[in-house]
């Protein structure tokens, strides 16, 4: 079940402001800022609309799960295929959805968001509550084990093709990586940890999510230049114990990152290097715009377009070829999309896009994110739907409000997915799985 809400946020026009945080959200304090979060400020002169900004409007509103019908589930993805969700702790409270509502069928991997990291440079609980201490029906008082972990195992015995794994850090606990990875008892430490972690509750592997290495991060996060080749050692250490542990029970475990796509945050990454340690990387392709831009533009591009004032770089198809000339194996390069909308205010001129605006827009949870189901239950029956053909992406304005709203729908997602393929990929990777609808249109568009 899910329950959510729309906030109205009226707010002033601005000259200047930090990136506003996205994607993540409540009990994790923060978001998912910009992957290159060295872009801009709002400008109230951020220009005209865009001279291609795309075909006519298409009239009509997208009906969930339309092109779904009543059909049953497929069959699980195949192994070369990679469909890898992330499933929210918070996501339990206001949004009421829980482990047992994930569409585990359409999905090859869950990855767990988040354990946090002790300022002692351990891998530890985010919310012990919702991870293992909440009851669900058909739970003991005494059980030793509760909440989303315990959920999550049953998920498991119920599609025994699903492999999940614990998510550490993300971009409000990012805070002592640098720390984490400075030293060889450091590492050896937080890797035994997350091993340890992962074991006792049952996971099949360990996913990081440090939001920056070297800098580009939460203000007040720890870096250090020599963050770069210490993510590597990071990563070695937890290669070498993760296996070490797998030899000995018969298994062998997953290691993947969440990976920015700004180009001068890559640049921080030893591309190469990574690509030999990983099972696979997770490219984070969203949030290349936002309220933080000077001008209204895209989400999660294709491709840059004419009128487009973003920093250079910042599209998907540039961001996966950085990691490919990087050296990074295409199997081993996982395509990260958006289920949730950039929302802008203000934006009344022209069809809304590349154009002043007064700061974020309406949202969901929070100011300027919208999730698809919101999106497509109250914005697209009431506002205008175009396409961008260079940007291969939609977007919705209302000229009267000023309200632009950037974001993936099936038809764009179809687009990314069959990219990936042709590039022969490992898969998509969806942020995150509370933000689709019932009807589950997003999760059967990337399959």
């Amino acid at each position: 079940m899910r329950r959510w809400i729309s906030v109205v946020v009226i707010v002033g026009l601005v000259s200047g402001c930090e990136p506003m945080p996205g994607g993540e959200a409540d009990s994790d304090g923060g978001g998912l800022p910009p992957p290159g979060s060295d872009g801009g400020a709002f400008a109230a002169d951020a220009g005209e609309p865009s001279a291609d900004a795309g075909d006519a409007p298409v009239d009509g509103g997208f009906e969930p799960g339309l092109d779904a019908g009543d059909r049953p589930p497929p069959p699980p993805p195949s192994d070369a295929w990679r469909v890898v969700g992330y499933f929210t702790a918070w996501g339990v409270y206001g949004r009421d959805f829980h482990v047992d509502d994930v569409d585990a069928a359409r999905l090859t991997h869950i990855n767990y968001a988040f354990a946090n990291v002790s300022a002692s440079g351990e891998c530890v609980l985010g919310d012990p509550y919702a991870d293992t201490e909440r009851t669900y029906d058909g739970d003991a008082w005494d059980d030793p084990l509760r909440g989303s972990f315990r959920r999550l195992q049953l998920l498991k015995e119920r599609h025994p093709h699903l492999r999940t794994l614990i998510s550490v850090g993300g971009w409000t606990w990012s805070t002592h990586f640098s720390d984490v990875a400075l030293t060889e008892e450091s590492r050896r430490r937080f890797a035994s940890s997350c091993v340890d972690f992962m074991a006792r509750y049952g996971f099949d592997g360990v996913d990081i999510d440090w939001e920056y290495p070297v800098g580009g991060g939460l203000e007040g996060n720890g870096n250090r230049p020599e963050d770069r080749h210490n993510y590597t050692l990071l990563l070695e250490e937890l290669r070498r114990q993760l296996d070490a542990r797998g030899e000995a029970d018969g298994q062998r475990y997953l290691l993947t990152i969440a990976a920015p796509a700004g180009p001068s945050i890559i640049e921080h990454l030893e591309l190469a290097a990574l690509g030999g340690i990983l099972d696979w990387i997770n490219l984070m392709a969203y949030d290349l715009n936002g309220a933080w831009s000077e001008q209204t533009a895209f989400n999660a591009p294709m491709h840059t377009y004419e009128g487009d004032r973003s920093p250079a770089g910042f599209e998907v198809d540039a961001a996966v070829r950085a990691y490919l000339d990087g050296g990074v194996p295409p199997d081993r390069l996982v395509l990260g999309v958006p289920f949730y909308g950039r929302s802008f205010a203000g934006a009344t001129a022209g069809d809304g896009l590349g154009v002043a605006f007064s700061g974020a827009g309406e949202g969901t949870w929070e100011r300027g994110v919208v999730d698809w189901d919101d999106i497509a239950t109250n914005y697209l029956p009431r506002m205008t739907r175009r396409w961008h053909e260079a940007a291969q992406v939609p977007w919705l304005h209302d000229p009267t409000t000023g309200l632009f709203i950037s974001y993936d729908d099936p038809e764009s997602l179809r687009i990314k997915r069959d990219y990936a393929r042709g590039l022969g990929l490992g898969g998509v990777m969806v942020w995150e799985l509370s933000a689709d609808d019932d009807a589950s249109t997003l999760l059967q568009a990337v399959q």
